[in-house]
């Protein structure tokens, strides 16, 4: 016997076996359970998601020899011969192929005879939009009001092309893509059964291939079987797929969290020597980011069949969520300006250069600046070298100025926030205690608290406690300060452009107005 491919082999037949488009299943069944099935239906959705598949079933529901319900025998004469696809009375039409008016005419004749072997005359046209224009008018009567022995199932992958006439005189269900989790899933189950043993992350990356299509996904799994010589290891899909070893990526992130170019521009070289493809590179550089964002804020969301869950751990560990963020951030924007790049390479560096070359404003970066109208605005800057910050006691005032130390912390992210909107209630020799806003108290969280306490103890050279109470501050934060002086900048650039020469003229001569929004102060 000839090999089946597992497409066909797997091909569900009866509503139960089929996965997701549960919002389409629930509206079937009710409506066969509760007799109230309509004459026409419209299928539509992206290719391999289930539109012929479910026609078939509902077409075997109305002419199963025991019934017409939302579970058919499987085992009369009229279930198997449309499982066979050699029964008479289901008309598959491959509209593609019959576009002609003719054609529509042709299949139409006969639509006033009775059915020869089933309980309905069932007519099943795929892609439905390739009709032509004449050949929708020709349908669009029948269509309306067919004898009752006739059921229209339509499918099609473009329901905008279709007539609106055609479309009011349907039921249109659409039926959605498949999440990769659902594939996967799927994927194990054949697996299973077909007895071949497989690897978790090698049915993820075939589930992410398929892009939303199971059809897709079982052609991809046949092709990974037969590479594999019977498995399906994560080495051997990635190989046919053309994707890298997840190793490339751990590693080119792990040298970036050290800020070691070498090392980034080594593993790029290492990469161009395996021709890879740069592109999907930097989609896996996206996907290892994602996860790490993921293990960072929520752990249990984290897919432990998503790839290597300790090393996307360390990875949480070792990067800020902050730098997270930005490298998603610049991934993102790189992937979509990759194509207009000399060379797909050297567009790839210049992504993770720029990861290197920038990073989230820390508390050095937005210090206050002495000029005569407040502190110039937080903007990112480079990771350039710049002066050491007092790390010992020695070096260090000891100081009640709460805004100075707090810029002088080096603090990034949350933590960075939670100091800015503190005022200083009380500083012993071991202890630091902080009044918090109650309106800010989301800032709080022990780990945050914990890299505050210990830039305080680098800081300032010596053990100390850290203690933050709700209140309402006596003393003015940080946060406050910057915004009053930011305020008071923006309160004097208005005042420098209204009382401008020029802009006095210009107003006087065109009768122009100010916006207000459009003046910034100037650094």
């Amino acid at each position: 016997m000839s090999y089946q491919v597992l497409a066909r082999k797997w091909r569900p037949r009866t509503f139960s076996e089929m996965v997701g488009q549960e919002h389409v299943l629930r509206a079937l069944v009710n409506a066969l359970d509760n007799d109230r099935v309509h004459h026409a239906f419209l299928f539509t959705g992206t290719r391999g998601v289930g539109k012929t598949t479910i026609a078939r079933i509902l077409a075997k529901s109305l002419n199963c020899e025991v019934a017409v319900s939302s579970t058919p025998c499987g085992q009369c004469g009229a279930c198997r011969e449309i499982d066979a696809g050699r029964f008479v009375d289901l008309i598959e039409v491959d509209a593609a192929s019959r576009t002609k008016v003719e054609d529509t005419r042709e299949l139409l004749e006969n639509v006033q005879y009775a059915p020869t072997r089933g309980r309905y005359k069932v007519y099943l046209i795929d892609e439905v939009h390739m009709l032509s224009a004449h050949s929708f008018n020709a349908l669009l009567k029948t269509l309306e009001e067919p004898p009752p022995h006739v059921k229209f199932l339509l499918a099609t992958t473009d329901p905008q092309r279709l007539p609106v006439t055609i479309l009011s005189r349907c039921l249109q269900f659409n039926l959605k893509r498949l999440t990769p989790e659902l594939i996967g899933k799927q994927l194990e189950h054949i697996l299973a059964q077909e007895g071949v043993a497989s690897e978790a992350p090698a049915r993820l990356a075939i589930a992410r291939a398929a892009d939303g299509s199971m059809r897709d996904a079982l052609s991809l799994l046949d092709q990974a079987i037969a590479y594999g010589g019977g498995q399906v290891r994560t080495a051997d899909v990635r190989a046919m797929l053309g994707s890298i070893e997840q190793d490339h990526v751990f590693v080119l992130l792990e040298a970036l969290a050290r800020q070691d170019a070498q090392a980034v521009l080594e593993r790029v070289q290492l990469l161009a020597e395996q021709s890879a493809d740069f592109a999907g590179v930097l989609a896996e550089l996206l996907v290892a980011l994602h996860h790490t964002a993921l293990a960072q804020t929520a752990p249990r969301a984290l897919d432990e069949n998503a790839g290597d869950v300790e090393r996307i751990t360390h990875l949480a560990q070792t990067l800020t969520p902050e730098d997270v963020q930005l490298f998603y951030q610049i991934g993102l924007i790189g992937r979509r300006d990759l194509p207009l790049a000399p060379d797909a390479r050297g567009g790839f560096e210049m992504v993770l250069l720029r990861m290197l070359a920038f990073r989230p404003a820390t508390g050095a970066d937005i210090a206050p600046v002495a000029t005569p109208s407040g502190v110039a605005p937080p903007r990112i800057q480079s990771t350039a070298p710049a002066t050491a910050a007092p790390t010992a006691a020695a070096d260090a005032p000891r100081t009640d100025d709460w805004t100075t130390l707090v810029n002088a912390l080096k603090l990034t992210g949350v933590a960075r926030e939670l100091a800015a909107n503190c005022a200083l209630k009380e500083r012993t020799t071991d202890s630091v205690h902080l009044v918090l806003d109650a309106a800010h108290s989301y800032l709080r969280n022990p780990k945050v608290e914990e890299r505050l306490q210990q830039a305080l103890q680098n800081y300032h050279g010596a053990p100390l406690k850290l203690t933050i109470s709700l209140g309402k501050p006596e003393q003015e934060t940080p946060a406050l300060k910057q915004a009053r002086a930011q305020s008071a900048r923006q309160q004097a650039a208005t005042q420098a452009i209204e009382e401008d020469a020029n802009v006095k003229a210009l107003r006087a001569t065109f009768n122009a107005s100010i916006q207000p929004d459009s003046i910034q102060p100037a650094d």
